[in-house]
């Protein structure tokens, strides 16, 4: 059987359906697993032990590209190539774990046999259930879209199972990112506490003052350090976060999708929003205290026992007090 996962974006959603990989790959043995996904988020799934191919499209590149008349052709070529390429994966199955119009389309423009989605009740997208054949209502059980996803594998016969986060190691990066730690000072064993106060949505971010006051209180403590990560347009909030406070917090050098990885990998402690980089520090079993206000953490939160989340009582960022968000992250370094 060749079964096609069908996930495009953003970074948080890709790493929240890798389990989807995973659980194919045991309830399946001898079957070929591909995942389709957007060439940025694809970074992540280079090497993952139980995918056969990442097949890559880019559908920001063409978007931009048919915003100009002279894109238009441009564009069309590419969309073309891409439908060859996802004909060419013979799918039998094809899974698309986004309900959006554009992955749904997607699925079906693989030819797979069989496609498989949310109900459109579940969709980000509703038309989007318009392209799958068979439909999945999560049960009310599966609360977090973790939990959600794996649902749509009970087509294929595969019950609940427990999500696991296979995240792929790239030697480079850990040995690039473990360089830079060294020429900070910073030894293996060292407490150290990633903050990373960029997302995708404004009303995600917290404030860089509020990051700033827990960075200062975290690294009043003997032995701990904090590192600020930032990715395209954060740096200028980065470096704000940083500023004064001294050698014991850093501005993270930029980082690819591998780089970062390493980096989540090496903290003792990941403070973030709802967002990419927080989730892929759960999936690389870094200890996790997120920082929810219009999402809900029931659904969104890092996923596992290990991680905490703390929800705005407004649904605001701003509505999260710095003070509690900083006891909750002594209370996990002192556990660590």
């Amino acid at each position: 059987m060749r079964i096609g996962i069908v996930k495009l974006s953003s970074l948080g959603d890709v790493v929240h359906a890798l389990p989807l990989a995973t659980a194919l790959r045991r309830g399946f043995p001898e079957a070929w697993v591909a995942w389709v996904a957007e060439e940025r988020e694809a970074a992540l799934l280079d090497g993952h032990p139980d995918l056969d191919a990442v097949a890559r499209v880019d559908t920001r590149r063409w978007r931009r590209l048919a915003r100009r008349p002279a894109g238009l052709l441009a564009a069309g070529r590419e969309i073309a190539a891409a439908r060859r390429r996802l004909r060419a994966l013979d799918l039998d199955v094809a899974i698309d774990a986004q309900g959006l119009l554009k992955s749904g389309a997607i699925a079906a423009a693989t030819g797979a046999r069989v496609r498989i989605g949310f109900g459109a009740g579940h969709c980000r997208e509703r038309a989007s259930a318009a392209f799958t054949h068979r439909h999945v209502n999560p049960p009310a059980a599966a609360r977090h879209v973790v939990d959600q996803y794996l649902a749509l594998l009970g087509p294929l016969g595969l019950g609940p199972a427990a999500p696991e986060f296979r995240v792929p190691t790239w030697p480079e990066a850990n040995q690039k990112m473990q360089g830079w730690l060294a020429g900070r000072g910073l030894e293996p064993g060292d407490r150290v506490v990633l903050l990373n106060p960029g997302a995708g949505r404004p009303d995600k971010r917290w404030p860089a003052a509020a990051f700033r006051a827990v960075a200062s209180g975290l690294v009043a403590q003997p032995g701990a350090a904090a590192v600020v990560v930032w990715g395209p347009g954060e740096r200028e909030q980065a470096d704000a976060i940083a500023a004064g406070l001294g050698p014991a917090v850093a501005v993270a050098p930029p980082t690819d999708l591998h780089e970062l990885a390493a980096l989540l990998r090496r903290a003792t402690l990941v403070v973030a929003g709802d967002t990419g980089p927080l989730h892929l520090a759960a999936a690389v079993g870094t200890a996790c205290l997120g920082l929810f206000g219009p999402t809900a953490a029931r659904r969104n939160g890092p996923y596992g026992a290990r991680h905490r989340a703390l929800e705005s009582p407004d649904r605001t960022m701003r509505g999260i007090d710095p003070v509690a968000v900083l006891c909750a992250a002594r209370e996990m370094l002192d556990a660590a």
